[in-house]
């Protein structure tokens, strides 16, 4: 099972919104590109509202019936562990293995040696398109161990955890390290890959930690000239990596919390072109904003819910954001109190909710906020699916427009 270059993480948080995303996948092939959609959602948010991966199932293939979408699909186990994978196994044909909670712990003695054998042929030689042009000696070999050999180790375990269920090629395989603390180098994403190469890990994409800041639902934070200066030496270390330890020739890279990363779409964009590289990201987050945006601009109930929703986000912050802790950066007093956000028309609230950076309404922290308190509409229950189901023509406008013309357009037409 192969994933086409361009591929794109879709879905939504209570299921109602994949026609309308594939609505906008199916005009961006009528502008000449094909981009596959993979449905995904992790352990995280399954827990958080109470779902499970049959249930993302059922919609994406009731969304796939609904949009007469002939092309290639998927659905991702998405950041999943040996501790979370087996409820996904009967459902999903594609796993996110989330490694980085295994990056910087001490690796047993026979994990190290595992992983030091695999990258015996990157030893002694010099990568200077990767920005490392003295050669790999022992020294860099055991601090790279040090931090990573477990990591590697970890993913080659839930790899075999999911080819016994599923059978060799029957899956695709991304493996995730963008939730560590500290960025990977492009030197040490090549030895991640010969690593996982060593695994038997036949990875077809792979989410890094880039240097700066992805928030969930907001634009980069960092300097954007490092950031495709490294861009463009990890796209080189995935050729490399191709080349030299025999993984899958699609190999590409992933960009998780990748939506709205505006200024980055161009650099990105420019860079796949040189290099005839394809993307996978991940952008299933803010889908669940848009119908928040749909419902205020509908009014009536749909506003009051919206409405209600942040005054609920805004009385339970700590524990809302404390799953997104590295993923997000809310500054509380710049939050509107209730009370001021009560008084707002639903333009007003679709304003301060939607990504407009030149737009002085515009506010990051209440997105951000908005962005992980999900968990409120799911306990809101039918009254937030009715009010939905009321909506939904003008959510669907407004999901189909931050895909298409916010995204697609930016990064692949």
């Amino acid at each position: 099972m192969n994933l086409a270059p361009y591929s794109i993480g879709i879905g939504d948080r209570f299921g109602h919104q994949g026609a309308a995303q594939l609505a906008a996948l199916q005009a961006a092939r009528q502008a000449g590109v094909d981009i596959t959609p993979v449905w995904n959602k992790s352990n995280r948010e399954h827990t958080l509202i109470g779902t499970t991966p049959a249930d993302t199932r059922a919609a994406a293939m009731a969304a796939v019936r609904a949009a007469g979408w002939t092309g290639a699909w998927h659905l991702d186990a998405d950041h999943i562990s040996l501790k979370t994978v087996d409820g996904f196994l009967p459902h999903c044909d594609f796993y996110t293995l989330d490694v980085a909670d295994a990056i910087g712990r001490p690796a047993a003695p026979e994990d190290a040696a595992a992983v030091r054998a695999a990258l015996q042929p990157c030893v002694g030689r010099g990568f200077p398109a990767l920005g490392r042009p003295e050669p790999v000696d022992s020294a860099a070999l055991e601090a790279f161990l040090a931090n990573y050999a477990g990591a590697v180790r970890e993913a080659g375990r839930v790899y075999r955890r999911i080819e016994a269920a599923r059978g060799r090629g029957q899956f695709i395989t991304e493996v995730s390290t963008d939730e560590a603390v500290t960025p990977q180098t492009p030197l040490e994403l090549l030895l991640i890959l010969s690593g996982l190469a060593g695994e038997g890990v036949p990875v077809q994409t792979i989410a890094p930690k880039f240097t700066g800041r992805f928030n969930k639902g907001v634009d980069y934070v960092g300097d954007v000239a490092q950031f495709t200066r490294e861009f463009g030496q990890d796209l080189l270390a995935l050729q490399l990596a191709v080349q030299e330890f025999g993984l899958p020739p699609g190999l590409k890279i992933s960009i998780h919390s990748g939506s709205d990363k505006f200024s980055l779409y161009g650099p990105v964009r420019q860079l796949l072109r040189r290099h005839g590289a394809g993307l996978h990201l991940k952008t299933a987050g803010t889908t669940w904003l848009e119908e928040l945006i749909g419902l205020a601009l509908a009014g009536g109930d749909g506003l009051a819910v919206a409405r209600d929703v942040y005054a609920l986000a805004h009385g339970r912050i700590d524990e809302l954001c404390a799953p997104y802790a590295t993923v997000i950066d809310i500054k509380r007093t710049a939050l509107p109190a209730p009370g001021v956000v009560n008084a707002w028309s639903g333009e007003a609230f679709a304003a301060a909710l939607r990504h407009e950076p030149g737009d002085p309404r515009f506010n990051p922290h209440l997105r951000q906020l908005l962005h992980v308190s999900f968990k409120i509409a799911a306990e809101m229950g039918d009254r937030y699916h009715h009010a939905l189901a009321a909506a939904a023509p003008v959510v669907a406008r407004c999901v189909e427009h931050n895909l298409y013309d916010r995204h697609l357009k930016a990064l692949f037409l």
